[in-house]
């Protein structure tokens, strides 16, 4: 008897030894997989960058985001500049995705699905041209699906309005400075994230939750 459970436990520790090196591999396999996937770009524009970039941070296949400058004449803007409605840049952000994982497409879904596109330089309180709706195409491809899309949504009425976006070619951007990067994570108590953010969050959450990274991610 005590020869079959020394067995027993000899053939547990051989399997789990098994199971281990099994997800081990696994683990390593997979990142190798996402170490030579080359990633892509897409910039968008769609009133002030904090939330364009709390959204596209929750998806899953986006791996960085980063807030800047796009579309406009002024070299390296300042964003005391950029207030003034003057330097013709829109508060973008640059978002690198996995492809393999989401789609230009679907995140052309999530960009017209979380903020008003019918409104001229405008986003709810946030006035000027720096909030303008806008897609800075960086290939052929890009345009092509973003022009589809526009037209699509119009067809549709999916928005009571005519939508505005301005669908451009990717120019003059500029990162913003360090403290506007990863604002909502790291200001998430603030007034202007807890009204203006949050909402839009909570909606991503409902209408994209299929969309979105696992917790800790």
């Amino acid at each position: 008897m005590k020869k079959i459970i020394v067995i027993g436990v000899v053939i547990c520790l051989m399997l789990n030894a098994c199971i281990a090196q099994t997800k081990k591999n696994n683990t390593k396999k997979n990142k190798n997989m996402n170490e030579n996937v080359k990633l892509e770009l897409a910039t968008f524009g769609a009133g002030c960058f904090w939330c364009v970039e709390a959204v596209f941070q929750r998806l899953e296949g986006v791996e960085k985001v980063e807030s800047g400058y796009a579309g406009g004449k002024t070299e390296r803007p300042t964003y005391k500049e950029i207030c003034t409605g003057l330097t013709g840049h829109a508060e973008v952000c640059q978002i690198s995705y996995n492809p393999q994982k989401i789609s230009f497409e679907e995140l052309l879904e999530v960009f017209w699905g979380t903020h008003d596109a019918t409104t001229i330089n405008q986003q709810g309180n946030d006035i000027g041209t720096q909030y303008r709706s806008a897609v800075f195409y960086h290939n052929q491809n890009q345009k092509n699906l973003a022009e589809a899309y526009k037209e699509k949504i119009t067809k549709e009425k999916v928005f009571d309005a005519p939508v505005i976006t301005e669908i451009t070619a990717y120019n003059n951007y500029y990162p913003a400075e360090q403290y506007h990067q990863n604002y909502y994570n790291q200001n998430s108590s603030q007034g202007y994230c807890s009204y203006t953010i949050a909402p839009k969050i909570e909606k991503l959450k409902k209408v994209f939750k299929n969309k979105l990274k696992k917790e800790g991610e």
